[in-house]
């Protein structure tokens, strides 16, 4: 009897196991009894996505809540994975998330190695100083160090203004740690995404000007997923039709006050 009722409780869990396996989803069940799938996220970079500490440990903004409401749609819930921007794509590729909202530009070297949803959101490159600073064009950024978050968009426009102008590049993991080095006067500039730079200005004895038209300076962010995931179209679809009905507008106001 012990036996037969091993080999029973086998089958149930195994049944069990298969059932909650699906494409695109985790092995987990919600607390509502929804597939639960992971969503890959580098939480430093607000308004997309960030901790407020004073509030919560919770990780929150424009990104999070664009992943819950298209989740919710198709009858997910999602869970959170924070890591290091640079971790993101290896992540997807071993499949230890579903997919990865994290202000990210599908570049063509990306689009080797994961897909993308449309692009979601359009932003501009922003050079960042210390108040007071000489540097009030990309020409002055000859001689000088450049710092840039490792493995972003910005990180790969600094190494190309730098062979043309002359001027040092440096990686940090995180956008803080950037602008930390800009206040301790071990970076003369940093280069981030303008919307993220706006909530720095307010705090930092920093400033900023953006890229001026003609120097590559847009930088559109999509959905990441892994080669060939069943979740690519189904998101991509649910984006879109966010973006007809005005939910996508609606999320916009709320994190960036409507400015694209």
């Amino acid at each position: 009897m012990k036996k037969l009722f091993s080999i029973g409780m086998v089958a149930v869990l195994s049944t069990s196991l298969l059932a909650a396996c699906g494409a695109g989803g985790s092995e987990e069940a919600g607390g509502d009894g929804k597939k639960v799938i992971k969503m890959g996220t580098s939480a430093d970079y607000a308004p997309f996505e960030y901790i407020d500490t004073a509030v919560s440990d919770e990780i929150i903004g424009f990104d999070v809540d664009l992943a819950k409401a298209i989740a919710d749609e198709l009858g997910y819930e999602v869970k959170i994975e924070d890591m290091d921007f640079n971790g993101l794509i290896p992540a997807l590729e071993s499949k230890k998330v579903d997919f990865v909202l994290a202000g990210m530009t599908p570049t063509e070297e990306r689009k080797k190695n994961v897909d993308f949803s449309d692009v979601y959101y359009t932003a501009k490159h922003m050079i960042v100083t210390k108040k007071g600073s000489d540097i009030k064009s990309v020409e002055d950024l000859k001689d000088k160090t450049v710092g840039v978050q490792v493995a972003s968009i910005q990180e790969g426009k600094a190494e190309e203004l730098s062979e043309e102008l002359g001027f040092k590049v440096e990686n940090r993991n995180r956008i803080p740690e950037l602008v930390q080095e800009i206040n301790s006067n071990r970076f003369d500039a940093i280069i981030i995404e303008d919307t993220v730079a706006k909530g720095y200005l307010k705090n930092n004895e920093i400033e900023g000007f953006v890229l001026e038209e003609g120097e590559d300076a847009d930088a559109g962010s999509a959905i990441a997923f892994p080669k060939d995931s069943e979740l690519t179209e189904d998101f991509n679809r649910e984006l879109n039709e966010m973006k007809e009905n005005g939910e996508l507008e609606e999320l916009i106001v709320k994190w960036f006050g409507g400015e694209e």
